[in-house]
């Protein structure tokens, strides 16, 4: 089991790492629209999910993978309302790639961030 971690995307805010890789899977921590310099983009849901993706990105290349490496993802969302806006920014991530995923509205994220995303990849 290795810990991965870059300063490309947000530093853990808590007692966990950005990713684990166990053998030939990753399972990344939920990244929310936090900048690497610590600012979080609220207000804007466009904004936000290109946010969350630039971190997952950023970890996933740590760990030498892309997004065409990922099997699963689960997208939180404060606002099942932004479901065809977080949806439509996901898919120009994905192309033709189709990972399976669950969406799901939730109550609250931390640092009351709009939205969260995990993955988990194969390498």
């Amino acid at each position: 089991m290795n810990a991965i971690s870059t300063n490309q995307a947000p530093a853990a805010i808590g007692p966990y790492s950005q990713a684990i890789r166990m053998g030939n899977f990753l399972f990344t921590s939920g990244q929310i629209p936090l900048t690497p310099e610590g600012e979080l983009i609220t207000g804007d849901i466009q904004a936000a999910t290109h946010q969350v993706f630039a971190n997952l990105k950023a970890v996933l290349a740590a760990a030498g993978a892309t997004l065409e490496n990922v099997v699963k993802t689960t997208v939180f969302v404060k606002d099942i309302n932004d479901f065809t806006i977080v949806n439509e920014i996901y898919g120009s991530y994905f192309g033709d790639h189709r990972p399976a995923r669950s969406l799901v509205e939730v109550s609250r994220l931390p640092k009351d961030a709009d939205l969260e995303i995990e993955l988990i990849a194969f390498i």
